[in-house]
């Protein structure tokens, strides 16, 4: 048999009273009085009356949803950010509605086009590891859609952006491995248009400046779509194996390069650390487990989502609209193991 869902209409007239008298006590209006608002709110309750999101969103002109476009679900940093989103969400009666670019800036387009059309509230965004154009979603933030950025930004669009401290990480994770007696430091990062990936760099190269070490042009790898083409992956590492002058580590900038570059120097054969020692940013828990352990630069993906999330309903309910915002920038974790000779 078929539910049929209880409505006000139903309430009304199994309790003798009228539609706008129901539907003003479930929303606790003072006009009604505090025995027929109880009356009402046990009738509902004992018949499982649940407000209809389509009339609630017609009448207030909001979803309650929230779009979240990502590179990509399946990865461990990319989850735990959305974790953090739904906790916040979820506490605050907003449904969520997950899309991944896949690293395509056409797709990224098409998803922005289409959530939007279905009325979201509002739009939390890391941007495609192509896409090198901010006009379309300057074009929905001018049209009216909340928008906040996650890790990957656009500068020239402003509202909140929540990223880690990407150039202090860099930094850090340089710096260990020149501290365990690496020289010939090379770096792998993820799209040369990213933002993620410029400042990286900039850390990258601050903390060869400041202990006097010169690396050749070669040293700085680029993969256009951040590791989901493996042969990208691939075909960097080899880059850097086959001259005469070849890296003695590798900072590794993001967390599919990650993966799958600890992968394919395992099948060569290249013993990690002593043939060449690695750190990359990582997220995923199983980092402890792998042979030899990986050292990684960890982001505080929860805590991102989380405060994403605080962001964009700040923007959604504020009855005024709101022109002030800042970038937050939260710090990363060095994580030290076996993969940079400290195990």
């Amino acid at each position: 048999m078929k539910f049929k869902a209880i409505t006000i209409k139903d309430i009304a007239k199994a309790l003798g009273i009228s539609v706008s008298s129901v539907s003003r006590a479930l929303r606790d209006s003072y006009e009604i009085s505090e025995p027929t608002k109880k009356k009402v709110r046990e009738y509902a309750d004992r018949h499982n009356y649940r407000p209809n999101p389509i009339a609630l969103s017609l009448k207030e002109r909001k979803t309650r949803s929230i779009g979240i476009v990502f590179p990509e679900i399946a990865n461990t940093f990319f989850s735990q950010i959305i974790d953090g989103i739904e906790s916040v969400a979820y506490k605050r009666n907003y449904n969520v509605i997950i899309t991944q670019s896949k690293e395509s800036a056409d797709r990224e387009d098409m998803i922005l086009h289409y959530l939007t059309s279905r009325s979201i509230d509002g739009l939390i965004i890391s941007v495609s590891a192509n896409n090198t154009d901010s006009s379309v979603i300057k074009n929905l933030q001018t049209e009216g859609v909340p928008i906040v950025f996650v890790d990957r930004i656009f500068d020239d669009i402003d509202t909140y952006k929540v990223i880690v401290d990407n150039q202090e990480a860099a930094y850090q994770a340089t710096c260990h491995l020149i501290q365990n007696g690496y020289k010939n430091i090379a770096a792998i990062g993820n799209n040369k248009n990213l933002s993620i990936t410029l400042e990286r760099l900039e850390g990258y190269k601050k903390a060869l400046k400041k202990n006097n070490l010169q690396i050749p042009d070669h040293f700085i790898q680029y993969c256009e779509h951040g590791g989901l083409v493996i042969e990208e992956v691939k075909t960097a590492i080899d880059n850097l194996l086959k001259p005469a002058k070849k890296p003695d580590a590798l900072v590794l900038l993001s967390d599919r390069i990650t993966t799958e570059s600890f992968r394919y120097l395992q099948s060569k054969g290249i013993k990690i650390p002593d043939k060449i020692g690695l750190i990359g940013f990582n997220n995923s828990a199983f980092t402890e487990m792998l042979t030899p352990s990986l050292s990684t630069i960890q982001q505080p993906a929860f805590q991102m989502g989380e405060t994403a999330a605080l962001r964009i309903l700040e923007i959604i309910e504020s009855k005024r609209p709101v022109t002030r915002f800042e970038k937050i920038v939260l710090p990363p974790t060095i994580i030290k193991r076996q993969s940079s000779k400290n195990g």
